[in-house]
């Protein structure tokens, strides 16, 4: 969710229109066995556990535009009208299947693709999912089956088409080798007897549509399929990225792209396929109680903590290892220590004026002089173009990374050019001027046009960073630029660029006494 969002608020602060689309995935064997445990119905079931998303959502300040739940009457009707579809194109029909069934996966898996494995703790060995570690059992039943083998060079002509579909690139080579190897003819339903919770096949209410496939349809009933004639893109599709976990890379990077080329429909135009938090270096799962809560999380960091250090530490091509202790760090030091220090050796001195700086920066009074400025400088001058270079690459991570990198260069700035020592000190220098034709002198303060210089410079490296984490936090980014005097018209992309905006700097920085930067990253709550 945080992902997806920053790669959606990162759009939208490029100054282009983004919709970003999120919710429950509600049907199938999973959810209709454990209603079952809970001794609920499914859709009772379902209700509950969607609107605890659905709040997760709204407390990580998600920007969805749409929420969407598989249960939803217009999805029905768009899996149903879909399905009509690939069987009046000669891509489904009916036969026997005999295989290696997933019920946690919801999946049949070749026999290639399974392993043994020992259960540790109740000793007992069992098949499971090498891709997944999922058990699976012997399954044998009647139901509809997809073409899937007849897609096999149509997708290997897409994927040399889109190198880049699958991001990172190693997922990339994984699916065009599994492609590349063979592909079975996919059991697209299940009996009804075996499966109730999900949506019937039209015209034959004995079998349940396979999970997978109504599941994925999803993204194209958010956009508004089934289209009107010349309304396909009106809905946002092809979507720019879907946004997914490494475990169901097979599903929308094989079957998806395969659906949707049956029937002529343009598939995404990259699928981020991320890796996973563990925690303690195990894999979180509820079943062993080795889970993160996340309310728990942001109600002791704050929503704004949590979304910088996921981005910053989550991984994309590794697995990253969650603990309270490094968001601590994170916190002490990019934050904290790192941008709220900087941010407090600059608006809290009386000793300079931070709208000065910024004046004398517009007049041309300060010059660009001395080493540490110009290569500051040359800094900010490229801050945002390489931060855009790794948002494109689809890696925010990266991104963040590069921007706390800029804060720390700027704390070093700071400190090597020390304002505070030079003003306690001049360096008069006498400027000769001629004024309608009589020549005079004039005095400057040099140490003066130093501390100027050097704020301003550091400043504006508040001003961009501030600009370039509003995906990231919103709301501390927020307080930031407001403490800055930042326009609300000028914290977009374009803006982050060195002497872009010579406006800011008129708000009070202070208010009742308390600088407002003691409250942007004030100390962590000790733990009871």
């Amino acid at each position: 969710m945080v992902l997806t969002d920053i790669l959606k608020r990162y759009q939208v602060l490029r100054g282009r229109k983004a919709i970003l689309c999120t919710g429950t995935d509600e049907h199938g064997m999973k959810i209709q066995q454990a209603a079952a445990k809970a001794r609920v119905p499914p859709k009772e079931f379902c209700d509950i556990t969607s609107e605890t998303f659905l709040d997760l959502a709204g407390r990580v300040g998600l920007s969805n535009d749409h929420f969407i739940r598989t249960t939803d009457e217009a999805h029905k009707e768009a899996v149903q009208y879909f399905w009509s579809l690939l069987q009046a194109r000669g891509y489904i029909y009916e036969s026997k299947h005999e295989g290696w069934y997933c019920v946690s996966d919801e999946t049949y898996y070749p026999e290639s693709a399974l392993e043994k494995r020992l259960d540790p703790f109740t000793g007992k060995t069992f098949m499971a999912s090498q891709e997944t570690g999922k058990e699976v059992e012997w399954s044998s039943e009647i139901n509809y089956h997809f073409r899937l083998s007849a897609l096999k060079d149509r997708l290997l002509e897409f994927y040399e088409a889109n190198p880049e579909f699958v991001v990172p690139a190693a997922r990339m080579r994984d699916v065009v080798s599994w492609v590349s190897a063979g592909l079975e003819d996919l059991s697209v339903s299940r009996p009804v007897e075996r499966l109730t919770w999900g949506i019937r096949v039209p015209d034959d209410p004995s079998q349940t549509i396979y999970v997978w496939l109504d599941a994925l349809v999803n993204y194209i009933t958010a956009a508004g399929y089934p289209w009107a004639p010349g309304k396909q893109n009106a809905g946002g599709w092809p979507a720019d990225v879907h946004v997914i976990g490494k475990d169901i890379v097979r599903f929308h990077c094989i079957y998806w792209p395969a659906f949707l080329l049956a029937l002529d429909i343009a598939p995404p135009k990259q699928i981020l396929a991320h890796a996973h938090w563990t925690l303690g270096h195990q894999k979180m799962a509820k079943s062993t109680g080795n889970v993160v809560n996340p309310l728990f999380a942001m109600d002791r960091f704050g929503v704004d903590v949590m979304r910088y250090y996921l981005a910053h530490d989550g991984g994309i091509s590794n697995d990253s290892d969650y603990g309270n202790h490094l968001i601590v760090e994170r916190y002490k030091k990019g934050l904290q220590g790192g941008l709220g220090n900087l941010v407090s050796r600059i608006t809290r001195p009386k000793i300079w004026s931070i709208r000065k700086a910024v004046e004398a920066a517009r007049d041309r009074t300060l010059r660009r002089t001395g080493a540490s400025t110009k290569k500051q400088a040359q800094m900010l001058n490229g801050l945002s173009r390489l931060v855009n270079m790794k948002m494109e690459q689809l890696d925010p991570g990266a991104a963040l990374q590069i921007i706390m990198d800029a804060v720390y260069e700027t704390n070093k700035y700071l400190q090597l050019n020390s304002p505070w020592v030079l003003a306690k000190t001049e360096d008069i220098h006498r400027t000769q001027v001629v004024v309608d034709g009589v020549e005079d002198f004039q005095k400057r303060d040099l140490n003066q046009l130093r501390i100027e210089r050097t704020v301003y410079h550091c400043s504006e490296a508040i001003r961009i960073v501030g600009i370039l984490l509003q995906p990231y936090m919103p709301t501390k980014a927020a307080e930031l630029l407001y403490m800055m005097g930042v326009d609300e018209d000028k914290r977009t992309f374009s803006y982050a660029q060195l002497d872009a905006d010579h406006s800011y700097g008129k708000q009070p920085v202070f208010s009742a006494g308390k600088g407002a930067w003691e409250s942007l990253f004030p100390p962590l709550p000790v733990e009871d």
